[in-house]
């Protein structure tokens, strides 16, 4: 059987689906395209996407890696008790303030230095609808931004980027494919996190009353969420079998959450990334 092969272009996108833990899948696929100094022109994020991705983008090979298996085994940062004494399933004090401070400082010259485009994706509490944003030079707002696509409805807070009520971005977008084609870039390596074939409910997801009663719009979005990802799936299936754009994605059956703790379980998850994009042959531009 031949190798799978991908030739860059000035029309490539990098598209990164969240999944929580599960992103770590995309941890190794971007440290293997980093070890190959693979760049893409534009590159799109959401949800554990759009933190993987920033590592990516700043050139910080094993950041996300680390940070997702290694600091959670040492500070726990999911866990159903942050979520009762905080409020939210992860620490976000942890990931979004120390982490990036201090702890595992990020490297915001880098990323303002490169020249390719990245973009990471929110909804809007009072539209239901995704948001984009693209921002390199203040540190402050690229934070708000990818903390508003990793909140998790239901068990994360709201957040704010200017001002704005923003949730997790795959709510509204979780495989921005149509995003990236809207801009030109229709030569595209999408990154999922799921096996393929898989599909969520056909049922319309249940929003309890005393959740976002301010904002109907939000609450049609959650409604509809397992049927607009169906219908991008579906999409992304359908381009892949057309020969029209090229998918990573896990191979062997999923056992990690969304909110996973085995470090084991994150590190097989991971080298398998890494072992998928490794053999995939990049044809440069």
């Amino acid at each position: 059987m031949c190798e799978p092969r991908y030739k860059m272009s000035a029309a490539s996108g990098l598209i990164l689906e969240g999944g929580g833990m599960r992103g770590v899948f995309t941890c190794g696929v971007l440290d293997n395209l980093m070890d190959r100094g693979v760049r893409f022109p534009y590159t799109i994020g959401v949800s554990a996407g759009a933190c993987n991705g920033l590592s990516y983008m700043s050139g910080q090979r094993g950041r996300a890696r680390y940070s997702n298996i290694d600091l959670l085994d040492k500070y726990h940062y999911v866990s159903l008790r942050h979520l009762i004494f905080k409020g939210n399933i992860m620490d976000f004090d942890l990931l979004f303030d120390e982490f990036p401070n201090r702890i595992i400082p990020y490297d915001y010259p880098a990323y303002a230095a490169c020249p390719e485009r990245y973009e990471m994706v929110t909804t809007s509490c009072r539209t239901g609808r995704a948001c984009y944003f693209e921002e390199k030079h203040n540190p402050e707002r690229i934070i708000d931004i990818v903390r508003a696509s990793s909140s998790l409805p239901f068990v994360s807070p709201i957040s704010y980027v200017d001002g704005e009520p923003m949730l997790d971005g795959g709510i509204a977008d979780s495989i921005p494919l149509e995003r990236a084609q809207a801009l030109g870039y229709d030569n595209n390596l999408v990154v999922l996190t799921r096996n393929k074939g898989y599909r969520k409910s056909t049922k319309p997801t249940s929003v309890p009353p005393f959740f976002y009663h301010r904002y109907p719009h939000l609450r049609e979005a959650i409604r509809r969420r397992n049927e607009v990802y169906n219908y991008q799936i579906e999409l992304v299936e359908r381009l892949e079998a057309e020969g029209r754009l090229t998918v990573l994605r896990p191979q062997k059956p999923i056992t990690v959450s969304r909110i996973e703790r085995d470090s084991r379980r994150l590190s097989d998850l991971y080298d398998e990334g890494y072992a998928i994009a490794n053999s995939l042959i990049i044809d440069n531009l």
